[in-house]
């Protein structure tokens, strides 16, 4: 069994508007979390290197270093997007993974998309992990659902107000 978050919200866009927008403009969207950080220097920017399988995510910090959060596994516009999810404190092994579908909801006309994230892999993070805070499972995984959702919320408005 695999220690997972699964949150799914509704985006009034087509699928592969939401995939761009999701990759291409991830440092505008992004909410960092006090809890949830990737280095000891965070926050810094995420971006995505690259496009496509064998791409990467990465955190660029303000000192200029950049932290490799995780390789791009999957790279499907407008359909799915699979990345490797590791903070730096993570020890061999202990590799989550994300991800994200996207789903046309609705007629072509007046189409939404379903963006779903699983956030899979946790049970390889040990409850007295500091990334897990000493949080119970059932503890961790609803507040890191609870991001997940916020993270999605910001999508979803980077979407409806997008930045000149």
């Amino acid at each position: 069994m695999s220690s997972k978050v699964l949150v799914a919200l509704r985006i009034k866009a087509p699928p592969l508007r939401v995939f761009e927008v999701f990759t291409a403009d991830i440092g505008a969207w992004w909410r960092p979390n006090d809890l949830f950080s990737f280095t000891p220097r965070s926050p810094g920017v995420l971006a995505f290197e690259g496009a496509g399988e064998g791409s990467r995510l990465v955190e660029r910090l303000p000192s200029g270093k950049v932290f490799e959060i995780g390789p791009v596994r999957v790279w499907t516009p407008g359909e799915r997007l699979v990345f490797g999810w590791r903070q730096a404190t993570f020890a061999p092994g202990m590799d989550t993974e994300v991800e994200v579908r996207f789903e046309a909801v609705g007629p072509s006309e007046n189409q939404e998309t379903r963006v779903t994230v699983e956030h899979r892999g946790w049970d390889t993070v040990p409850i007295e992990h500091v990334a897990r805070h000493h949080f119970p499972d059932g503890v961790f995984l609803h507040r890191h659902g609870e991001w997940w959702r916020d993270l999605l919320e910001g999508l979803r408005q980077a979407l409806i107000s997008p930045s000149p």
